[in-house]
């Protein structure tokens, strides 16, 4: 049992190190920025109520992400919440985007939403985690095999939607 310092140190480390992360995914996951901070708000209260149950903490950001996947099914279980227009939400990086790569990535970005979540959870554990198919596959609760399989369907209906949208060109070298 930690001590009330040793917790609080504990989660302001996972919370400056993974936060900017997890909305990150949230937003790609939901496609609304309101939604997504209430998502890793309502992550960070339960990785405080269950931070003792994180024993190695080389798997908090996996740890992080299994609460926000559960959060995120959860919130569609309670009620259907109001979105806003997704055409209006820009995630800001870091690094501001030049248009021509603004454009890009907001086109990505619906192709992606678009995807059933059975292919889009696993594209975006990659794309946007760097996650390889074997810490997927531990995320999703799947065989690796599995992992690989909607990994390549998601980029053929990503690619697919992307053509039909009128966009040309090797969806593979987007990501």
């Amino acid at each position: 049992m930690m001590t009330d310092t040793e917790r609080t140190r504990r989660f302001n480390e996972l919370a400056e190190a993974y936060s900017t992360d997890l909305y990150r995914y949230a937003m790609w996951k939901c496609g609304n920025d309101a939604l997504a901070k209430d998502l890793v708000q309502e992550t960070f209260l339960r990785a405080w109520r269950a931070l003792d149950s994180l024993k190695d903490g080389a798997a908090a950001k996996s740890w992080l992400i299994t609460i926000l996947r559960r959060e995120y099914a959860r919130t569609f279980e309670r009620k259907v919440p109001k979105f806003t227009d997704v055409d209006k939400v820009v995630v800001v990086d870091d690094d501001e985007l030049e248009p021509d790569a603004q454009a890009e990535r907001e086109v990505l970005r619906k192709g992606v939403l678009k995807l059933e979540p059975k292919y889009r959870d696993p594209l975006l554990l990659q794309v946007v985690f760097g996650h390889s198919c074997a810490e997927i596959s531990e995320q999703l609760g799947i065989s690796k095999s599995a992992v690989m399989t909607q990994l390549f369907r998601a980029r053929e209906k990503l690619k697919a939607q992307l053509q039909k949208d009128g966009v040309t060109g090797n969806v593979h070298e987007l990501f």
